[in-house]
Order: structure tokens, then C-alpha cells, then sequence
């Protein structure tokens, strides 16, 4: 009778073990960023939601897949889950890359707006390749730092600047600077070592980072928001049983709305740690702003002719939602 017993014993311990499950999550950024303090939190949600039948074990700072392939690390299930910025996508298709196009959608009501016109877009043509969109975090606004004072589009010219996907070397190149591919991990060091002059990225990226320490300027001129996403395999989410699956889901659905909020937050604090590190400039001269408007429509001129029927929806469906006449 105790060997039946202890057997039955170890089964069960057995079957428990096997319905818990752990999914490994790639995420391209360090952990003081507020994305990845927001995955942690959509892990330790999901955990709680599903009485630990998932666990999400989040790697950071590109250690456990590389920015570049962590969509298709997921896509091959070499990975479950991960984290990209949607705009490293615009070779697949430009609607991708549309929140990254300067000046186009450039508050956090717009960036809300075209996030829910692309959304449909985004959940088809990744669905197609077996991926499912979990939720979508944007960047602050964009906002320029340089090694020096610049009151002008013209001073930038011959400057090296970081890019990180085509929009951004198509700008670089329209204000005769010259384009450098840069990981966010890397702007530090290439900053400091001559590799960049100048770059775009958030307030908090810069604060987070103590860009006083290697850049002397920033211009708040409110560029564009990026959205980052968070995708699943969608043969592997649909192992799971229905309550996880639904755990996971509503976990999402709370890690966007606290993301947007975080972003906005974050866009704050990082501005005012910047004046507090001893950052220049700030309020970018109405010349510079100009400028980079007149850029920014060019590069949005150059989109559109390339958007193809399914871009033009998008930003038809856009315009519908911000009421923005003249986002053209």
C-alpha cells in the first residue's frame, strides 16, 4: 500500500511540475528603461494571474538574443515571447515605420491615434507569420542631442549622426549629415569616442544614461514616438490552457495602458534630470524647429509614395482619429 501510495504521490508532484511552464523573453533594452520595468511588471502580473502555471523569465540588454533578431527568433520559437521596436520592420512593409516618420505623429494623443490605425495592420501581417501582438509601449518624443551648440537645420550638416532604421538615415542624409548605425546600448561609447556627433532619442533615454556626461546640448523638439512591441508565438500561446491564455491577455492589456503612462511620466522626469545635469539648449530656436518640419514633410511626401493601398488606409484611418488635417 505505501508503494501505491508514494506512487501516486509522484505522479501527481509529476503532473503539477508539467502544467507549470516558463517562457524565456528577449528584450532589446537595459533594466533602468522604463519598457523593461514595465515587461517585469507584465511578468510578475501574468505569474499572479495564472497561479504560477506561466512564469516569464525576462532577459534584458540584448543577453539572451540581439535586437535585430528577436522578431524572428520568436517567429521560429526559438524564443516564445519578445520585444522589438516595430519600425525595425519597415523592410517588410512601410506602415511599420509610419510612427517613425518625423513630425507625423508627434503628441501622445496622435501617437494613440495612429497606433490604433495601424493596429489592424500590424495584428494581420504578423498573425500571417505566426505571430500574435500582445500590447505596444511608445518612446517620449524624440528630441535631439549634439556635442554642440546648434540654432539651425544648416549647422548639422557633416555631422555624424545615429541611426537605427531607414527614416532616420533618409533624415540624416536630407540634412547632409552622415548616417552611423547605433544600438541604443552603444550611443554612450560611440558619443564619447567619436563615432557619433549627434542623435535623437527620448529625454529619459538621455537622462537615463547621463548624456551630460558625453553631449553637451538637447533640443526638445518633440520629433516622433516609437512605438516598441511585444509579440508571442502564436503555436506556443495557443498550447497554453484557456485561464493562462486569458492571464496573458489581460496582463497585456494592463502593461499598455501602464506603458503609455510610464512613457509620459518618464518624457517628465527626464527633461527635468537633464536640466538638473547641466544640459544646454532645451527649447529648440523656432529656426530649428522649422527646419526639421520642412524635413519631416519631405520625408512624409516621400512615404506616401511608397505606402502602397495599405498605408494610404492607415493614414486615412488616422486622420479620421486625431482629426489631424494636417498631417499630410
Amino acid at each position: 500500500m505505501r508503494k501505491i501510495l508514494s506512487a501516486l504521490l509522484c505522479a501527481l508532484l509529476a503532473g503539477g511540475a508539467a502544467a507549470a511552464e516558463t517562457w524565456d523573453m528577449a528584450t532589446p533594452y537595459p533594466d533602468f528603461e522604463f519598457h523593461t520595468r514595465n515587461i517585469r511588471q507584465f511578468a510578475q502580473d501574468v505569474a499572479q494571474a495564472s497561479g504560477d502555471k506561466l512564469q516569464i523569465k525576462v532577459h534584458s540588454g540584448q543577453s539572451l538574443i540581439r535586437h535585430p533578431e528577436i522578431k524572428n527568433a520568436v517567429r521560429s520559437r526559438q524564443i516564445p515571447i519578445g520585444e522589438f521596436l516595430l519600425a525595425r520592420l519597415a523592410n517588410e512593409n512601410p506602415v511599420y515605420e509610419l510612427d517613425a516618420v518625423p513630425f507625423f505623429a508627434a503628441s501622445y494623443p496622435q501617437a494613440q491615434a495612429l497606433w490604433q490605425a495601424q493596429k489592424p495592420f500590424v495584428e494581420k501581417h504578423l498573425a500571417s507569420q505566426g505571430l500574435r501582438v500582445l500590447f505596444a509601449v511608445p518612446w517620449p518624443p524624440q528630441g535631439l542631442y549634439t556635442k554642440r551648440a546648434v540654432d539651425d537645420v544648416e549647422q548639422l550638416r557633416g555631422m555624424r549622426f545615429r541611426t537605427y532604421n531607414t527614416v532616420t538615415e533618409r533624415m540624416a542624409k536630407l540634412l547632409g549629415m552622415v548616417p552611423t548605425q547605433t544600438e541604443a546600448t552603444e550611443m554612450a561609447t560611440a558619443f564619447i569616442t567619436g563615432r557619433i556627433d549627434a542623435m535623437m532619442t527620448s529625454p529619459s533615454g538621455g537622462a537615463q544614461n547621463k548624456a551630460w556626461d558625453w553631449s553637451t546640448h538637447y533640443y526638445h523638439v518633440q520629433a516622433w514616438l516609437p512605438k516598441n512591441v511585444i509579440v508571442v508565438n502564436e503555436r506556443v500561446f495557443q498550447r497554453l490552457d484557456e485561464d493562462v491564455q486569458q492571464a496573458v491577455l489581460a496582463a497585456a492589456a494592463q502593461a499598455e495602458q501602464r506603458g503609455w503612462q510610464m512613457s509620459e511620466t518618464d518624457t517628465q522626469e527626464g527633461l527635468d534630470l537633464l536640466v538638473k545635469g547641466g544640459m544646454k539648449g532645451i527649447e529648440p530656436s523656432p529656426a530649428l524647429v522649422d527646419g526639421f518640419r520642412k524635413v519631416g514633410q519631405a520625408l512624409t511626401d516621400e512615404w506616401l509614395k511608397t505606402a502602397g493601398d495599405d498605408g494610404r488606409a492607415v493614414v486615412d484611418d488616422y486622420r479620421k482619429r486625431a482629426g489631424a488635417g494636417d498631417a499630410k
